[in-house]
């Protein structure tokens, strides 16, 4: 496993993080083979862990703590989010900061995530929309440097929603947010826009989120995917994105080197990139761990096959689909 500097702060990140949404309560989501991924995945070198309350109601949250108990000697970053108050994702334009994050709720979700952990204090605390005409509103940043200076929270960060990677910028200059977390992968390449150089000269730490574009990048999906009754992919696949994006896979497969499969190399693509710090892939399964954490080996992609992959770069916006 090889680490990375996380932004400005003295922290030494695992390159493939862990990212909990799937152990929330998506269809086929067991604890006990989630909690056997999590202890391989500590043993293979991973070392930070993407959850939130809103993955199944503190469900993912208390099984990090589990992990926490399981390594009280080894140093576990825990990234967290807390979920906007109306519980409406993404956050559209014309929400009130008070619809979404009033000071006293931050403090009681804090607080709440702490109880989960069962842990004093928390890494880095995400909100979980973001909306950036919220910059310079003075009440959420007094909430983040009160929790900062009573050490109940070491970093905060923003996730940007789907698509909207900009949506933060002003927000970074305040200097109140050490971390955002957007997606980034092959396809979803706006980041390296706008978003990416003014992290790199702010120091603010980049999680790369949905590293196989929800599945597309795996090419294991096709036009006839359906998922189990309640689960969110059947209402994010409609035809018109699930069509798409199977034909973009396809189109990468004569790119794949012998003996790489696609995740890997879509993985690989984004550790290409310095400005990230990690990557948070889901990893429910055993396999799914060795496969994620294996391409973390310090072996980069030849330049050829990096400028060939830029072409596919797939500018979206987002929908009523795109949650």
């Amino acid at each position: 496993m090889q680490y990375r500097k996380f932004g400005r702060l003295d922290w030494h990140t695992s390159e493939m993080a862990y990212g909990m949404w799937g152990m929330g309560g998506w269809t086929g989501s067991d604890d006990a083979e989630s909690m056997e991924s999590l202890y391989l995945s500590v043993e293979l070198g991973c070392n930070f862990f993407d959850t939130a309350y809103a993955y199944g109601e503190g469900h993912s949250e208390r099984l990090l703590g589990r992990l926490l108990k399981a390594y009280p000697d080894k140093t576990l970053y825990t990234a967290t989010k807390i979920p906007p108050k109306n519980r409406i994702w993404p956050s559209r334009r014309g929400f009130a900061l008070d619809e979404v994050f009033p000071a006293d709720y931050i403090r009681e979700m804090v607080e709440t995530s702490l109880k989960n952990l069962d842990t004093s204090h928390i890494d880095l605390m995400q909100f979980h929309v973001w909306e950036d005409s919220w910059a310079q509103d003075e009440r959420w940043q007094r909430a983040v440097d009160d929790l900062k200076r009573e050490g109940l929270v070491t970093a905060f960060g923003v996730s940007v929603n789907r698509w909207e990677p900009d949506n933060c910028l002003e927000t970074l200059k305040t200097g109140h947010i050490d971390a955002v977390q957007v997606i980034y992968n092959i396809f979803d390449q706006n980041p390296e826009d706008h978003l990416f150089p003014l992290c790199d000269e702010l120091g603010v730490a980049i999680i790369a989120r949905v590293p196989f574009d929800e599945g597309t990048l795996t090419g294991t999906l096709t036009k006839q995917s359906q998922w189990p009754q309640g689960d969110w992919r059947n209402s994010y696949f409609v035809p018109e994105n699930l069509n798409a994006s199977v034909d973009r896979a396809e189109a990468l497969r004569p790119l794949i080197p012998a003996g790489m499969t696609m995740p890997e190399l879509a993985l690989r693509f984004i550790l290409a990139n310095p400005t990230v710090s990690n990557i948070i892939p889901g990893m429910r399964k055993l396999n799914h761990v060795r496969a994620n954490c294996a391409a973390s080996d310090g072996v980069p992609l030849s330049s050829d096959l990096l400028a060939a992959l830029k072409q596919h770069r797939w500018d979206r916006v987002p929908t009523s689909w795109s949650q």
